[in-house]
């Protein structure tokens, strides 16, 4: 019996919340005196301008993978790297596109034969020419401050088209191949920035 009254209850204080929600807009809505309103631009304040994500536009046919839970988690390593230089979110665009580009957004070891000569880490980043330990470039954090540090010393990294940015930085033998990722990189930014 006490199931039915309050099943009772809830309908009748569904019902009047209801009217209070239809007939009040409306009521307040139809006595309003008509306004002439400009639109008003309305930015989130959670999410960074997409605008300066990819001032450019994408170059190109878009390539996007989808990434397990270590993947995401340096993708967000290199956001909070990125941000801990000071530096805005198109920095961190350019950069996990690079990681895309370079390791899939993959920390990676050694890889023996397979190695391209002792390239490691996010970056593909090498001893060798000067990036740092072994221990060093395979720590995303410390991966991606050398990479911006890179970025940093390019003249006006800020206007370039993102593969010229990441061409000047890590010298690839494919240098048009970072621009497929800037899609990619500009949502994954997008949805952690702020996160």
């Amino acid at each position: 019996m006490t199931t039915i009254i309050r099943k009772s209850m809830l309908s009748v204080a569904g019902l009047a919340f209801a009217g209070g929600v239809f007939a009040g807009p409306i009521a307040a809505h139809a006595a309003a005196p008509t306004v002439d309103a400009k639109p008003v631009a309305v930015v989130q304040a959670d999410k960074p301008d997409v605008s300066k994500l990819i001032p450019h536009g994408t170059q190109g046919e878009q390539s996007r993978i989808t990434l397990n839970g270590e993947q995401t988690d340096d993708a967000k390593a290199i956001i909070a790297a990125t941000k801990k230089a000071g530096l805005p979110e198109r920095a961190a665009v350019i950069s996990i596109a690079t990681s895309l580009q370079e390791s899939k957004l993959e920390n990676l070891g050694h890889l023996g034969d397979a190695n391209d000569h002792d390239s490691l880490g996010l970056f593909q980043q090498r001893p060798s020419s000067g990036w740092g330990t072994p221990e060093q470039i395979t720590d995303p954090a410390y991966a991606t401050t050398a990479f911006l540090k890179g970025l940093k010393q390019v003249d006006g990294w800020q206007d370039m088209p993102l593969t010229q940015a990441a061409q000047t930085v890590q010298v690839s033998a494919y240098p048009d191949a970072y621009a497929q990722w800037e899609q990619q990189a500009a949502d994954l930014v997008a949805q952690h920035w702020n996160s």
